[in-house]
C-alpha cells in the first residue's frame, strides 16, 4: 500500500552519501589512529533494537552520544555515527530496522527541537550512510526521549516507513526513506509535557516541550502479502485518548475503543500471540514521573486489562513505569521496569504468566562490576528501555542513565539469582567537561558531566579505582595542576557535597575538600587555577568575581580591580601571575601579586564583536598567552609582545591544547579544533601556529569538540572532550600501539 490517496506534502531536503563530498583541503594532513579513553557507560542508552531475524546483532541509541551496533548481543558495541560533525545530529530520537533486510538501519537524528533534524538510512549497517534532512523537529535529548519507536518499517515492505514527529504529526515515506510526505489525516492531539507537581509555570521554572507520536506499531498479521489493507497502531504522549489505529494502511485513523485514560503511554509491544502490552507514565520522563501503570490488550477481542506489577506510590515512594518487553519465542513471558523510583532502586518484573503474576528481580540480584568499576556506586535508574533477545530467551537487557545492564540466565528466575553484567565494552557515552595531561604522574586526569571524572592511568581500562577517591561531585567542570609541581591538582563542579572544590597533592590518586568555598559555588559555570608552586588557588564563576585563598580555600578575598564573570588562569612558571579574561569586554588581565589584584593586559583587535572566548597559557613558558575563539579564531601573545597577535589561517579555534614539542622543535605543539583555511576539524602546529596540519578525518569528528589537550610527554598524542562520545585520543599511526599504556 502506497498511501497515494493520502492528501500529501512532500518536503525533502538536502540527501547526500556520508561522508558528503568535502571541500578542498589545501592543508597537508597526517593520518591518526583513534580510540576512545575506556570509561563505559556513563551516559542515557535511550534505546535497544534486536534485528528480528539476525541473530546477535543488536543497535543502541543515545540521547547525546550518536548511535552504536553489536555484532554479539550486546557483548562489544561498535560507534557507528563518529562521522556526524557538530552536534544537531547527535541526539538519535529513534530508529528502526528493517525486518527482511539485516543490512538496513535508519536514524531519526536531532538533538533539539531548535535545531535540524534528518533520517539516516545505512544499508550496510552502519558502515556508510545516506542522509535527508527533513522539516518536522526531532529531540533526541528532551522530554520522553527513551519513549519509542517513533520510527518503524513495515514488516511487508521495506520501503514503506512511518515516522511519529514530536510537533508535526505522523510522516510517512514509501521509498525507504528518501523522501517524506505528512500524512495529514492523522488526528491532531496537544501533547505538549505538563509541568511536574509543586512547579510553577508562571515564574518560568518550567518550560514544556512537545512529545507528540512516541510509538508507531505495525501488527505484521493483519495481511497476507498479496493484499493491499493492514492494521498500523500510534502511540501519543498525552493522558487524554492516546492510542489510535488505522486498518487501511495508513490512510485514515481512529480511537482504539475502551483504552485507559490518565496516564501517558511511552512504550507498546505486539507479542507473537496478538497482545499488546504498554507501559505508562504521568510525565513522559526522564526527569519526573510519579505515576504509572503496565496494560495489555488482546486484539482479537478488544479487550483491555490492567497488570501493573506493583502500584504507585511504594512506601511513600512516588515512581512510573519506563519500558515493557515481551519474548517473541515465548509470547507468555514479559518483563517490565520502573522509572524513578528512587528508593531502594529502581526494579525489573518478570512474569511468566502475561501478567497475572510477576517477580522482582533486582532485590536478589548479583551484579558484576568488573569492566566498569565506577558503577558500584551507582543503582539502576532512569531505566527506559529493556529487551529480550528473540534468539535467547535467557538474555535480557536494560537501559539506564549510565550505560546497559545484560543478564544471561532470565528463565531461571525467580528460583534463582539473576546475574547482572554492565554490557558497554566499546560504548562510550559521556560529557567531558574537563581535560588535562599532567608532564608526571597519569597521562590524563578528566572531568566529566554526572559521574565526577576519573585518573587514567591505563588508556585502556576503566579505572580500577573507579571515579575520583575522595568527596564526588556530580560534575567535574574543571581541573588545574600546579605547573612547578604538578602532583597537586584542584577540581571544582556541581553536587554530591557541600563544599565543591577539592585537592589532591598525589597526582588526582586521592582527593580531599577545601575547608570552604565562595558564597554561590556549586551552581554550575565555575573553573579553577592554581599557582605554580601550588600554594594560591583561585575560583572564578559565572555572574561572581573571581576569589582567591592562600590558605587553601580556608578563607577567600574578592579579586580587585578586574570584572565579574572573568575566567582566571595561573602562568606556568611565575607563581605570583595570573591572567584573567572577561568575555563581555574582551579584555585581558595580570595580576603580579598573586591574584590579590588585576590590572588590563590588553585588549585584542576587534574584541567587541567576538564570541566564545578562551585563555590559555603555554606550557613551560612565562607569559605566553593565547586566545581562542569560535569567531574570528586564534590570537598570540608571547612574553615580549605588547598585545595579542592574529594566527592569519585560524579561522575558528573553539578548542586548543599543547602537548610535548616534536623533534628539533622548542615550542609546544599546539592542537586546534576547528576552522582553517575553509576546512573543519582537528590540527597540529609544531612551529607556534606558523603552520598547520589536519589529523582528523571525515570519518571521525565525534560531534563537537569542546576540549583539547596534548600529552607532554609523547609527541603527537591528543586527547579530545567530545559532546557525547566520551574522551577520546589519537597518535599518529606510525606510533606502536602498546604506547598508550
Amino acid at each position: 500500500m502506497r498511501l497515494s490517496q493520502l492528501p500529501l506534502l512532500a518536503l525533502v531536503v538536502s540527501v547526500c552519501l556520508i561522508p558528503c563530498a568535502a571541500p578542498a583541503q589545501p592543508l597537508n594532513s597526517v593520518p591518526y589512529a583513534w580510540r576512545n579513553v575506556t570509561i563505559r557507560g556513563g551516559g542515557f542508552v535511550t534505546g535497544l533494537l534486536f534485528h528480528p531475524r539476525e541473530k546477535n546483532l543488536l543497535y543502541a541509541r543515545t540521547d547525546v552520544g550518536g548511535a552504536y551496533r553489536s555484532d554479539d548481543a550486546g557483548g562489544h558495541w561498535i560507534p557507528i555515527t563518529d562521522w556526524i560533525g557538530g552536534i544537531d545530529f547527535t541526539g538519535i530520537d529513534s530508529f528502526a530496522v528493517d525486518p527482511e533486510d539485516a543490512n538496513r538501519i535508519y536514524l531519526a537524528a536531532g538533538i533539539y527541537s531548535g535545531g535540524r533534524a534528518a533520517i539516516l538510512r545505512s544499508t550496510d549497517r552502519g558502515r556508510t550512510w545516506q542522509k535527508t534532512e527533513v522539516p518536522f523537529k526531532m529531540g533526541g535529548n528532551e522530554a520522553g526521549r527513551f519513549n519509542g519507536e517513533r520510527l518503524v518499517v513495515d514488516p511487508h515492505d521495506g520501503k514503506i516507513l512511518f515516522f511519529g514527529s514530536r510537533h508535526d504529526g505522523l510522516w510517512h515515506s514509501t521509498n525507504s526513506g528518501a523522501t517524506w510526505d505528512k500524512v495529514e489525516s492523522f488526528p491532531h492531539v496537544d501533547t505538549a509535557e505538563e509541568a511536574p507537581p509543586n512547579v510553577e509555570r508562571s515564574r518560568g521554572n518550567f518550560r514544556p516541550q512537545s512529545v507528540g507520536i512516541v510509538f508507531v506499531l505495525f501488527d505484521p498479521g493483519s495481511r497476507d502479502k498479496e493484499k493491499s489493507a493492514e492494521t498500523i497502531y500510534a502511540g501519543v504522549s498525552t493522558s487524554s485518548t492516546n492510542f489510535f489505529r488505522s486498518t487501511d494502511g495508513g490512510r485514515s485513523w481512529a480511537p482504539v475503543p475502551h483504552q485507559p485514560i490518565g496516564l501517558r503511554p511511552n512504550h507498546a509491544v505486539l507479542a507473537a500471540d496478538g497482545m499488546i502490552y504498554f507501559s505508562y507514565g504521568n510525565e513522559p520522563g526522564p526527569n519526573t514521573m510519579t505515576d504509572g501503570a503496565i496494560w495489555k490488550y488482546l486484539t482479537a477481542t478488544e479487550t483491555w486489562a490492567d497488570i501493573t506489577p506493583l502500584k504507585s506510590p511504594d512506601n511513600n515512594q512516588a515512581f512510573g513505569y519506563g519500558a515493557v518487553a515481551v519474548d517473541p519465542q515465548h509470547p507468555s513471558n514479559i518483563v517490565a521496569t520502573t522509572f524513578a523510583r528512587w528508593r531502594p532502586h529502581d526494579e525489573v518484573f518478570y512474569s511468566t504468566n502475561r501478567g497475572a503474576n510477576w517477580s522482582p528481580l533486582l532485590q536478589s540480584a548479583q551484579w558484576n562490576h568488573a569492566t566498569a568499576p565506577y558503577t558500584e556506586h551507582y543503582t539502576p535508574h532512569w531505566m527506559g528501555q529493556i529487551a529480550i533477545d528473540p534468539f535467547d530467551s535467557n538474555r535480557v537487557l536494560f537501559t539506564t542513565g549510565y550505560g546497559i545492564w545484560s543478564c544471561n540466565n532470565l528463565l531461571e528466575a525467580p528460583a534463582k539469582p539473576t546475574r547482572w553484567e554492565f554490557a558497554n565494552i566499546g560504548l562510550e557515552e559521556t560529557v567531558p567537561l574537563a581535560l588535562v595531561s599532567p608532564p608526571e604522574g597519569a597521562h590524563l586526569l578528566s572531568g566529566l558531566g554526572d559521574i565526577d571524572g576519573f585518573r587514567h592511568d591505563d588508556l585502556d581500562a576503566s579505572p580500577a579505582a573507579g571515579a575520583f577517591n575522595g568527596p564526588r561531585f556530580s560534575n567535574t567542570e574543571d581541573l588545574a595542576f600546579a605547573g612547578a609541581n604538578p602532583s597537586i591538582v584542584v577540581r571544582i563542579g556541581t553536587g554530591g557535597t557541600t563544599v565543591h572544590a577539592a585537592i589532591s597533592t598525589d597526582g588526582g590518586k586521592n582527593w580531599s575538600p577545601l575547608p570552604s568555598e565562595p558564597q554561590g559555588y556549586g551552581r554550575g559555570g565555575a573553573s579553577i587555577a592554581i599557582s605554580a608552586d601550588g600554594k594560591t588557588i583561585v575560583g572564578s564563576q559565572r555572574n561572581a568575581l573571581p576569589n582567591v585563598t592562600a590558605d587553601g580555600g580556608a578563607h577567600w578575598t574578592a579579586c580587585a580591580n578586574i570584572g565579574s564573570g572573568a575566567r582566571v588562569i595561573a602562568d606556568p612558571i611565575n607563581p605570583a601571575q595570573f591572567y584573567g579574561f572577561d568575555s563581555r569586554s574582551g579584555t585581558v588581565f595580570v595580576s603580579t601579586n598573586a591574584a590579590a589584584s588585576f590590572a588590563e593586559f590588553g585588549t585584542p583587535p576587534g574584541a567587541a564583536n567576538l564570541r566564545a572566548w578562551g585563555l590559555c597559557a603555554t606550557p613551560g613558558r612565562e607569559g605566553d598567552l593565547w586566545l581562542n575563539s569560535m569567531d574570528p579564531g586564534l590570537y598570540h601573545r608571547s612574553n615580549a609582545a605588547t598585545n595579542f597577535v592574529k594566527v592569519a589561517a585560524v579561522q575558528d579555534a573553539r578548542a586548543i591544547g599543547f602537548g610535548k614539542a616534536a623533534e628539533g622543535e622548542t615550542f609546544p605543539a599546539i592542537y586546534l579544533a576547528g576552522r582553517i583555511e575553509n576546512v573543519e576539524g582537528l590540527f597540529r602546529s609544531t612551529d607556534a601556529g606558523a603552520t598547520w596540519v589536519r589529523i582528523n578525518d571525515d570519518q571521525h569528528q565525534y560531534g563537537i569538540i569542546t576540549h583539547v589537550t596534548g600529552d607532554p610527554r609523547i609527541f603527537g598524542r591528543v586527547y579530545l572532550a567530545t559532546s557525547g562520545r566520551g574522551v577520546i585520543y589519537g597518535d599518529p599511526e606510525s606510533v606502536r600501539s602498546d604506547s598508550s599504556r
